[in-house]
């Protein structure tokens, strides 16, 4: 572990800020840091939304300022809204161009998307490491998270899992850094697998198996992200060059399985020790 004289990794913050769990990763990976546990920075937060455009995200904005934290807001909303609508990916180029001119100053070592809703322009990809979860395995199904369930079930996998990766112009395809596992074919399972085999296939959100299977996910998704901060904090992870590597400098092909640290993390809420 690194010794506390080592002074921590900057890193930049991007949330939308819509939701609870956008304030709750946020006031975690805080928490973390203050303890000692996670070795970086929070050298700012930036939110695609101002002030008035969302009950939400002025609850994430307050959240900011009452943590001390630089705050960057520029609206994606009001940028350019024609454009938005009639070439879009046009429209990503030029607004994270302006992105990077608010925050390239900061010389952050990365950035963590933390419920950031845009894909991010290759403007600034090219020009700065972003780092993302995608709520299934290397080689697993790509999309929104909804997808991603549905396509566990169809294909009638095994397991389940997240990983954090590097973000790319392709997405959902970064070298990843770290990701977690479970088995979605145990006992506590068979029965919804049943009645799913037993009903007509439909995609219904309502469906238990959908459920039970992204409420497994999700639980494991800040434990992961915070497990992962703390592996870069400590340099057991180190990115070079858009690429994955272990302390050792070794290159982590499909990234670090830190399975059973998320496991003993759910279990005790928190650290305890891992």
């Amino acid at each position: 572990m690194l010794g506390k004289s080592r002074t921590p990794k900057k890193i930049g913050w991007f949330s939308t800020g819509r939701d609870e769990e956008a304030r709750r990763l946020l006031t975690e990976t805080l928490r973390e840091i203050d303890s000692g546990l996670i070795r970086l920075d929070i050298a700012f937060v930036f939110c695609n939304r101002e002030e008035g455009e969302s009950v939400e995200s002025d609850m994430f904005i307050g959240l900011v300022r009452e943590k001390g934290l630089e705050l960057i807001t520029f609206s994606s909303s009001k940028f350019l809204p024609e454009l938005w609508k009639n070439n879009r990916d046009r429209w990503r180029e030029l607004y994270h161009q302006k992105v990077w001119e608010l925050i390239s100053s900061y010389n952050v070592s990365f950035s963590m998307l933390a419920g950031y809703m845009l894909i991010v322009g290759n403007y600034l990809i090219e020009r700065h490491t972003m780092l993302n979860l995608h709520p299934a395995m290397l080689g697993g199904p790509k999309g929104a998270w909804q997808d991603v369930m549905w396509s566990l079930i169809e294909s009638d996998a095994e397991e389940a899992g997240a990983q954090i990766h590097i973000v790319t112009p392709v997405l959902d395809e970064g070298p990843p850094l770290a990701f977690c596992k479970f088995n979605i074919k145990t006992p506590e399972y068979q029965t919804l697998w049943d009645e799913w085999k037993d009903k007509v296939k439909e995609r219904s959100e309502n469906n238990l198996l959908f459920k039970k299977i992204r409420e497994e996910e999700f639980k494991r998704e800040i434990p992961l992200i915070l497990l992962t901060l703390r592996l870069l904090g400590e340099g057991e992870i180190t990115i070079r060059d858009g690429e994955v590597y272990s302390k050792e400098g070794r290159p982590l092909k499909g990234g670090l399985d830190i399975s059973e640290s998320v496991e003993k993390y759910i279990k005790r809420g928190s650290w305890g020790g891992i």
